[in-house]
């Protein structure tokens, strides 16, 4: 499932994201690649041992955490800390499938990587080309969303961010273990969470409303791995 998250952060917060990394010293973004990805990736990205990239990390991932919408399409069981990159005079990142096992430098235990997401930082006015696309069964799918908001996808899928030809492009990027491995099942606990909150606006907690959401949280005991 490729999601659309609107409005994760305010407009008060991208400018205040945007304002801290426009003095941050910027790296190669190969840090993050594996190896054969590192052969397309021509980025820029803010260091793990930046002195602010910590407290952007805390706005995105507090962002993400409250977004009801995030929330119900990921399930998230842990959430890798935000990583920060610059497309420019056009970078690119050729196709690539994110690695499967990540951990944050000093953090933890490893965490496998189940949804991707990018959270736009730069409007679409801002730059041309650098569109998110992402191959599926079904064909591509582009995203170039507007400042503060978040694409959601299997982080199974093949993906690349065509050139950047014109201004700059900057996101945050992470990665989520979900309580649910399976792309297809979190897709359908989706649907019924959505089906859940739109029957109960219309008719209430009725007697379907709740067996329906005994249902949703059966399913869950059933296929969580927390």
């Amino acid at each position: 499932m490729m999601l659309h998250v609107p409005e994760v952060l305010s407009r008060e917060q991208v400018a205040e994201c945007r304002r801290i990394l426009a003095s941050a010293e910027w790296v190669d973004g190969q840090a993050t690649a594996g190896i054969q990805a590192s052969q397309s990736k021509r980025n820029l990205q803010l260091p793990e041992n930046s002195p602010v990239i910590e407290a952007l990390r805390e706005v995105v991932t507090d962002a993400l955490t409250r977004h009801p919408l995030f929330f119900s399409a990921a399930l998230p069981h842990r959430i890798l800390p935000p990583y920060f990159n610059l497309y420019q005079g056009g970078g690119q990142y050729g196709n690539h499938v994110d690695n499967a096992i990540r951990r944050a430098r000093g953090q933890g235990p490893a965490l496998r990587t189940d949804v991707s997401t990018t959270l736009f930082l730069s409007d679409p006015d801002e730059y041309e080309g650098g569109e998110l696309v992402v191959e599926d069964a079904y064909g591509e799918h582009q995203a170039r969303l507007p400042a503060g908001d978040a694409i959601v996808y299997p982080s199974t899928s093949l993906h690349r961010v065509e050139p950047v030809t014109r201004g700059s492009r900057v996101c945050a990027f992470l990665w989520t273990q979900s309580m649910i491995r399976d792309d297809w099942r979190r897709t359908m606990m989706f649907d019924l969470d959505l089906t859940i909150q739109r029957l109960r606006e219309q008719v209430g907690d009725s007697t379907e409303v709740l067996s329906l959401t005994s249902h949703y949280h059966n399913l869950l005991r059933q296929w969580a791995e927390i």
